[in-house]
């Protein structure tokens, strides 16, 4: 198993595409002949397949989202494997992950740039996701500047986070549109799921390509359209209905536009509601979802078996169907000395990704390691394995914990870590780093070298004060860390967003850890998911009015129908708070 080419710097989107690369102007041309090139035409007849689309997939990144998508809509697919193919398709799509500077490298290594251009030139439909949107463009500042394809006037540059934002800026955002197109024909004021730190910005010079904007700090383009040239910065892919409407409307040739269910008008980022699956295989062999106490999963009956609280993939389904914002599963079985053998999880996320159309996490075995024959694994090759088959995010536990050990004692990057190496190929936007934290309290902040917070509740002594001291090997072993300190150094290595657990709080049903959450999401400018402890729906407006967390968690809850996701977000309405409904 190959691991995709490396870029050499962090990617701008999550699973972003590779779009046209139009040589001419700020506008294709209908014109059979490559405009400023020496060559001979491609010349090879479109397809006639209505029903078929052709999909650029170069091997990076989750893919299978995109294509599942595709395949639900009722079309098939036909893959890019020469320029050829491209000039064959009626409708061209182009899924992918890469820097923006390594993506133009791939379109022009692999003889794909001409095609391209000269498939815009005949006029054909083709849409663009998330990095083909900033590929337009003149230039990026990403690792560069980097020329892009010169057919839109501006520059892509990074979110600010100087200032407070948030970075990378991932979530549900709200449309405004801006032009009247037949891609976004019904999306007007809709949430659709972004995950990118660069953003292309509006300007007079290129106002007449902006067919939507969208606000996250300033505002900023979110999608494009002239002629047969459609780019989105958003992921269709993963935007529920929405998202599957978009598709449609661009997939369907004579569509006068889906319907997108009617619901509350978005007007900004929403705070993610987020259904977790903790998956281990039962003493039966079966891989059943379970839900510890404290992290531990057994009944506390005579039996001891481990709770079974029913089928991964029928919960994950039934979750979007209730209208989670994401989909998290952790695996917690037993497949950690080889996690590539672990095909009962892969197949999991297979078939999850075809009937979930939000962001799907994985997490749990994630790490470089050698099998029984000596043959050595990298971390980066278990993750993309995980993505192939349907992840768009991964979640790193102690592999992370040791990482920001050795980083805080030397102040050296090796860029060898399991963190670094994915979040290189990949980009921070796909790494989440869990953190599993139990209290310690204390009567000084000078008693321990560690960060320590105010306590709202008194230790069992009468401490004031405590610090959050980091586990590993699921709660097991306590480490010489504090999850504040963890959470800065994570950050400086690439993570892009954290899940923040709380070992106290874990099956309680008392609320979240707001001392915890408000502690690191105040120290940290990537995106913080409050988790552990969640028991009424009150919880979940607390910790987002409370602290800066942008999601919020919960397992056992939902698991056994005491919270419907529904009631939760029902209540984050009536409490004034952004969500996607």
């Amino acid at each position: 198993m190959q691991p995709p080419p490396q870029p050499q710097g962090a990617m701008a989107t999550g699973a972003a595409i590779l779009t046209v690369p139009c040589s001419v102007g700020r506008r294709p041309k209908r014109s059979s002949q490559r405009r400023g090139s020496g060559s001979a035409s491609l010349s090879v007849r479109a397809s006639s397949d209505a029903n078929t689309v052709t999909l650029l997939d170069y091997g990076a990144g989750n893919v299978r989202s995109v294509r599942n998508a595709i395949r639900h809509l009722g079309f098939g697919i036909r893959d890019v494997r020469s320029p050829e193919d491209i000039l064959a398709a009626d409708r061209l799509v182009f899924p992918g992950v890469g820097a923006f500077g390594s993506a133009m490298d791939v379109l022009n290594s692999t003889g794909m740039a001409d095609a391209l251009r000269e498939y815009v030139q005949m006029d054909r439909p083709f849409l663009g996701i998330c990095l083909g949107l900033q590929l337009l463009f003149d230039s990026s500042e990403e690792n560069g500047p980097v020329s892009g394809l010169g057919l839109i006037p501006g520059v892509v540059r990074r979110f600010d986070s100087s200032k407070g934002l948030i970075v990378p800026h991932i979530g549900w955002n709200a449309l405004e549109i801006t032009k009247d197109t037949q891609l976004l024909q019904g999306a007007d004021g809709h949430h659709v799921y972004f995950v990118h730190s660069y953003h292309a910005l509006p300007s007079d010079a290129n106002r007449d390509w902006i067919s939507s904007i969208c606000n996250y700090g300033d505002s900023f383009i979110s999608s494009i359209s002239m002629g047969n040239i459609q780019a989105v910065q958003f992921h269709p892919e993963k935007s529920g209905d929405t998202g599957l409407s978009i598709l449609k409307n661009f997939l369907s040739a004579n569509s006068s536009g889906a319907k997108v269910p009617a619901r509350r008008k978005a007007s900004k980022l929403a705070k993610r509601v987020i259904a977790c699956l903790d998956v281990r295989s039962n003493d039966n062999g079966d891989l059943v979802v379970t839900k510890g106490d404290q992290y531990d999963v057994r009944d506390h009956t005579s039996s001891k078996e481990v709770r079974n609280l029913g089928k991964p993939v029928d919960l994950a389904s039934q979750y979007y169907i209730d209208g989670a914002d994401e989909v998290s599963f952790l695996n917690i079985t037993g497949f950690r000395d080889f996690p590539l053998g672990d095909l009962p999880m892969l197949e999991v996320l297979r078939c999850a990704s075809e009937k979930v159309f939000v962001p799907l996490t994985v997490g749990g075995g994630i790490r470089d390691f050698t099998d029984a024959n000596g043959r050595y694994y990298s971390s980066l090759e278990v993750a993309s394995e995980y993505f192939r088959s349907g992840a768009d995010k991964i979640s790193i536990g102690s592999d992370a914990v040791y990482a920001a050990e050795a980083f805080l004692q030397t102040g050296v990057k090796t860029g060898k870590s399991s963190l670094e190496q994915i979040s290189r190929v990949y980009g921070n936007q796909a790494v989440v780093v869990s953190i599993d934290p139990r209290r310690v309290y204390v009567n000084s902040p000078e008693d321990v070298p560690f960060k320590t917070v105010k306590v709202s509740s008194k230790g069992p002594s009468g401490e004031e004060y405590a610090w959050y001291q980091c586990t590993v090997s699921g709660g097991r072993d306590s480490r010489p860390i504090g999850a504040y300190e963890l959470a800065k150094a994570v950050e400086e290595l690439g993570a892009g967003e954290i899940l923040l657990n709380c070992i106290d709080c874990d099956g309680q049903g008392c609320g979240f850890d707001i001392d915890l959450v408000k502690m690191v999401s105040d120290a940290v400018t990537i995106p913080v998911i409050a988790s552990s402890g969640a028991g009424a729906v009150e919880h979940f407006s607390e910790v987002f009015e409370k602290t800066n967390a942008s999601a919020a968690l919960a397992a056992g809850i939902f698991h056994r129908k005491e919270v419907p996701i529904l009631a939760v977000k029902e209540h984050l309405v009536d409490a004034g708070v952004e969500v996607r409904v």
